[in-house]
């Protein structure tokens, strides 16, 4: 049985193999082949300038999602040790309430110049 099996599968293996080579090859198109970009021209430099405050909103969108990837095991660790699960959630939602607050005062949260 499972002589036959393998057998099934190689011959079955070897035909798929030999009509992916053996069915017509279709010819390659340039308009198929170029990168579509919503509608912009591809062919323009990928080198222009951005504001600097994409990647700072980026940078803080980054911490708070690792935040909320610290915070979901919570429950289970709350049930194993409450007082020192506690302690080190609330040092970690304190450091990084300090942090946003420290960005807010700076203004690095201002959209407008």
């Amino acid at each position: 049985m499972l002589t036959t099996t393998f057998m099934l599968i190689f011959l079955l293996t070897a035909i798929l193999i030999f009509l992916s080579f053996w069915l017509p090859q279709t010819n390659p198109d340039t308009e198929k082949l170029s990168p579509y970009e919503c509608g912009f021209d591809p062919l323009g430099s990928a080198r222009l300038p951005f504001s600097l405050r994409f990647f700072l909103v980026a940078i803080l969108f980054l911490l708070f999602d690792l935040e909320i990837a610290l915070l979901l095991p919570l429950p289970w660790a709350i049930s194993t040790s409450p007082g020192s699960t506690m302690l080190w959630t609330t040092m970690i939602i304190m450091l990084l309430t300090l942090g946003l607050a420290y960005e807010w005062l700076q203004g690095g949260l201002e959209w407008a110049e």
